[in-house]
């Protein structure tokens, strides 16, 4: 989350909500009163499953996603740096195109992660690029730094685009889109995706495996034992033969 905002210097950012049931409301009325139009709304459960709410209030529409394979700035240790509050260009896949949810949801990517160009904390020119690609129905994340070789000799003009590389900074991460709602933290179901498997599910698959495994070593240990009591060894004629004897 910090990540997030870091790159975001239109964001404003505030403290957890606790209430599960209130959660849209009091969100809705905390956005309002920071005169914010969109919301981010990290939700974490079990310690283990992250959630992002992307939101347009007050009238919606709301997306839920799954975060998957979250990479830090911190734990990438990549070589990218750009200026912080610095513009981001922002790219999209060209299947953003093809169906109508994959649209809405670059529409709302866009107005949410474009800085506004007369923002007062933003700088006014552009040093690094937002990536958002759509693989395997899910939207991954880039970050990348638009490196440009130049020196007091040899400067890049205008039209030198070829020799501009991209240097990837972080964050890292993968959004798999569960639901969009007509409106704000909720409201009539606009999509729902019907790939999407939840964490919970996941995890039971993984213990009916391991319960298959185990299940599967009793039986045989039981078969075993069948076995042997069915197929006894008849006694062995040489077993005394030497016994008496020093």
């Amino acid at each position: 989350m910090q990540n997030v905002v870091s790159l975001l210097p239109h964001a404003k950012k505030d403290s957890k909500v606790e209430s599960k049931q209130s959660k849209g409301s009091a969100l809705n009325e905390l956005v309002e009163l920071r005169s914010c139009s969109s919301c981010l709304f990290f939700e974490c459960r079990k310690q283990k499953d992250l959630y992002l709410w992307m939101v347009k209030s007050p009238a919606g529409p709301s997306v839920k996603f799954l975060v998957n394979a979250v990479h830090t700035m911190e734990e990438l240790k990549l070589t990218g740096n750009h200026l912080k509050g610095s513009r981001p260009l922002l790219t999209f896949s060209s299947n953003f195109d093809q169906q109508p949810h994959w649209k809405l949801l670059k529409e709302m990517i866009t107005q949410i992660f474009a800085t506004p160009k007369d923002h007062r904390k933003a700088k006014p020119f552009h040093d690094h690029v937002f990536v958002f690609s759509i693989v395997d129905d899910h939207i991954w994340f880039r970050n990348y730094q638009i490196s440009v070789p130049h020196n007091e000799i040899d400067k890049v003009d205008k039209g030198g685009l070829d020799k501009m590389t991209l240097v990837e900074v972080g964050p890292r991460f993968c959004l798999n889109p569960i639901k969009i709602f007509g409106g704000s933290f909720g409201g009539p179901t606009l999509f729902e995706n019907p790939f999407y498997v939840s964490p919970n599910q996941i995890r039971a698959l993984e213990k009916r495996k391991k319960a298959g495994k185990y299940a599967k070593k009793v039986k045989a240990k039981v078969r075993r034992k069948m076995h042997e009591m069915e197929n006894t060894l008849e006694p062995d004629e040489f077993a005394d033969l030497w016994k008496g004897e020093d």
